[in-house]
């Protein structure tokens, strides 16, 4: 068996693990990096970059039939068609180009890679067998579990045959004709809407009242208009029984406790993730867990001593960003650095059509928390940029305290929105004011101006509404 010492071992390469790896090395930390499958992890590879890819595809393909129909824009063009295998190949080139990416960052930073399945033997020892079969042995100082996360599957629906989990429906072989989608959160959502756009009829199946149940429902009122106006059917408040006899429907049980058989060609299971905490020894260190997360303080660090776990294995929020965030800091801190986790906010995205953004507190939160907050909305109905993009839909929402003003929380619903998280969690981060924002010159014609006209409105200044 080869044997290898290390300072840092990181166990997974995904986001929060390939980061962790690149901010350790970069600082002078001797690192390896253990990794099964593909680097970059699910993010990477089968969940946030190629579900985008996917959705381009889509929108393209929606505007491209536009053109063909009675647009009012004056363009008119034939009516195309979409070569779906043509599409997973484009995909499957940007993720290509991306992991590719990642490796030679670590190469270039000096992180030893491992390309193989990690089997934990204690807190400090870690056993790999390579893709050649080879054994090796790795002894470290620090070790961070960067596992991830995996699809939920539900009881009544086993993956495999017509149930598929999102890793397979990001790369079709060929369009169903009818997909039942179980879950309305934003993997549900996001891939209904783009197999949608792509020719399929879409039904979604949601136990709760609402898509995305998690947000207020003023933020998902213009979802929930527009998938109507896409044309996808929507079960709210039903839940799914299994499959029927011949395996051609979904068995679906309304709130009158009725049941039904919802045609199907695929059934893509969409509801929800768990932490990775299974098949490589985690049980083996009896770490403090947090219900089926391993449990973590504000420094990352486990109930073992220097363990540490970062990203979906440590449970919600299970975004990219957080885990990148959290594995940057944890590289810092074993190189010396004084660092600890307190985000003022960690922003979430649904790409949706339209788009949901959400960073910081709504103004339910902010009234449960106890907080004298006023909120005010302005919608892209009164916004030049969005009516010139075709998107009058949807709004920006402020939050902030009664007292002094300071901004707790911003949401948007619209097209493009995603592009305003990151002043938005800027914002909340540099603990502005209401003033700070209204009295910030916003270019013009931008969709940024909402933002602006949200904060002026919530001061009882608005100047186009």
């Amino acid at each position: 068996m080869n044997e290898h010492s290390t300072t840092l071992l990181v166990l997974g390469g995904g986001p929060g693990g390939y980061v962790a790896a690149l901010r350790a090395a970069r600082l002078g930390v001797p690192t390896v990096l253990v990794e099964g499958q593909a680097l970059g992890g699910t993010c990477l590879n089968i969940g946030c970059i190629p579900s985008k890819a996917l959705i381009h595809v889509a929108e393209r393909l929606e505007q491209a039939r536009a053109l063909a129909a009675d647009s009012p824009l004056g363009i008119r063009s034939g009516t195309p068609t979409l070569e779906i295998a043509q599409a997973v190949r484009w995909k499957d080139g940007i993720v290509k180009r991306l992991t590719g990416g990642v490796g030679a960052l670590l190469k270039k930073a000096g992180v030893r890679v491992v390309q193989g399945h990690g089997q934990i033997v204690d807190g400090k020892t870690v056993d790999v067998t390579d893709a050649e079969g080879r054994p090796h042995r790795l002894r470290c100082e620090h070790l961070l579990l960067a596992t991830g996360s995996l699809p939920v599957e539900l009881p009544g629906l086993p993956f495999g045959g017509r149930v598929i989990s999102s890793t397979q429906a990001l790369s079709p072989a060929a369009l169903p004709r009818r997909l039942v989608v179980v879950g309305a959160g934003y993997i549900g959502l996001e891939l209904g809407i783009a197999y949608r756009k792509l020719g399929a009829e879409v039904a979604i199946v949601e136990a709760t009242e609402r898509v995305l149940p998690a947000y207020d429902e003023e933020l998902t009122r213009p979802l929930r208009a527009a998938l109507e106006r896409q044309g996808v059917v929507l079960h709210l408040g039903c839940s799914v029984q299994g499959i029927s006899g011949d395996g051609a429907a979904v068995r679906v049980r309304t709130p009158m406790a009725d049941e039904f058989a919802l045609p199907a060609d695929q059934v893509l299971v969409a509801a929800g993730r768990r932490p990775n905490t299974s098949g490589f020894g985690l049980e083996s260190l009896l770490l403090d867990m947090n219900g089926r997360a391993v449990k973590i303080d504000d420094r990352c660090r486990t109930s073992m001593r220097n363990v540490h776990a970062i990203g979906d294995l440590t449970g919600e929020p299970m975004l990219a960003h957080r885990a990148m965030a959290q594995g940057e800091m944890v590289a810092e801190l074993i190189a010396g650095h004084a660092r600890h986790w307190v985000p003022a906010a960690i922003p979430a995205i649904c790409f949706t059509d339209p788009e949901v953004v959400v960073v910081g507190q709504a103004p339910d939160a902010a009234a449960q928390s106890g907080v004298d907050a006023i909120s005010a909305s302005f919608p892209f109905s009164a916004n030049g940029r969005a009516l010139t993009l075709e998107a009058p839909e949807g709004f920006v929402r402020v939050v902030a305290r009664r007292d002094n003003h300071l901004v707790l929380g911003w949401q948007a619903v619209g097209r493009g929105v995603s592009e305003l998280a990151a002043s938005f969690a800027q914002s909340l981060e540099m603990g502005v004011r209401l003033e700070d924002v209204g009295g910030t010159i916003h270019a013009h014609p931008t969709l940024g101006e909402a933002v602006q006209e949200a904060a002026l409105r919530a001061l009882g200044r608005a100047l186009h509404i």
